[in-house]
């Protein structure tokens, strides 16, 4: 399902434990974000259980795990490595990976 779930849209998936300190740190942060993405048409924040569940393909090996899953690349998944702070995540999302974004840096890179 994860994978059917992030071809028709680039998605940010944090894979935790509830019982992780880290992740507990984190999920106000992540809450806000998937409260600004909320009716984006093309950006989904999910996150998951990962004591509870298991993604094949998926290489988990600390909590939290932060995983990007580009649109329309069914097999591709990026490790996110960046900062964890709310405005980290809105500059990769609205930034990185924006569709404008992406369009504007491949008409630069043509010139």
């Amino acid at each position: 399902r994860v994978r059917e779930a992030v071809v028709s849209t680039q998605s940010t998936g944090e894979f935790y434990a509830p019982w992780c300190g880290h992740c507990k740190q984190l999920a106000p942060i992540y809450d806000e974000l998937g409260e600004k993405y909320k009716d984006h048409p093309s950006i989904v924040i999910a996150k998951m259980d990962s004591t509870a569940n298991e993604v094949e393909d998926i290489n988990i090996r600390g909590f939290p795990t932060i995983k990007f899953f580009p649109k329309g690349t069914e097999n591709k998944v990026v490790d996110y490595n960046g900062g964890r702070t709310f405005e980290d995540f809105v500059s990769f999302l609205d930034g990185t990976h924006d569709e404008a974004a992406e369009d504007k840096k491949e008409a630069k890179d043509e010139l």
